[in-house]
């Protein structure tokens, strides 16, 4: 009789908590996702006042209601959102990332990518699966809750704003996190 291995009990304790973690925004399609989206903006909008300003000098925005992150030394995370242009919903993306590494805990955040360019942005729809965290400036809070800001970042073609969030662990990045358009 075989037995598991530490590593595959980690690895299925990070997927059973990853899986637990109620991300309800994907499961009612286009509308329940353009409802979410709305309610963000204004929650960041309210709370971080600067980005009202930065999203009318951005090219396009990626609005990520709710990113729901878990680990325990496997960890992973998931969400969905839209992208809009000219305040319209052109598009709607997954977010998806794993990672391993001394980490325990989960959390549910949003985030919204500020694409400041054309260009980063038509690079942003034409690749099959964007990877944030090359080219982006990360606006983060050290204390885990809503934050204010200063937009006034020059030269970085993508802006991201992380926000609302909850849970009993430390630190939220797109750093590795895969963008890939979905159908909804």
């Amino acid at each position: 009789m075989a037995h598991p291995t530490r590593r595959a009990v980690l690895v299925g304790a990070a997927a059973a908590g990853l899986a637990a973690c109620d991300n309800s925004v994907g499961s009612g399609g286009a509308a329940n996702i353009d409802q979410q989206v709305g309610q963000t903006l204004s929650f960041m909008y309210n709370n971080i006042p600067e980005t009202k300003a930065l999203s009318e000098t951005a090219s396009g925005l990626l609005v990520m209601p709710a990113i729901t992150e878990a680990g325990l030394f496997v960890g992973g995370s998931y969400g969905e959102g839209a992208l809009l242009i000219n305040d319209l919903t052109v598009d709607y993306y997954s977010a998806t990332q794993a990672s391993v590494g001394l980490q325990v805990g989960a959390q549910r955040y949003a985030h919204t990518l500020f694409f400041m360019t054309p260009e980063a942005l038509r690079d942003f729809r034409t690749s099959p699966g964007w990877s944030g965290g090359v080219d982006a400036e990360f606006v983060v809070s050290d204390t885990g809750g809503s934050f204010g800001t200063n937009t006034e970042i020059s030269g970085k073609s993508v802006i991201a704003v992380f926000f609302a969030q909850s849970g009993l662990r430390v630190g939220a990045t797109v750093a590795g996190t895969k963008y890939t358009r979905v159908l909804r």
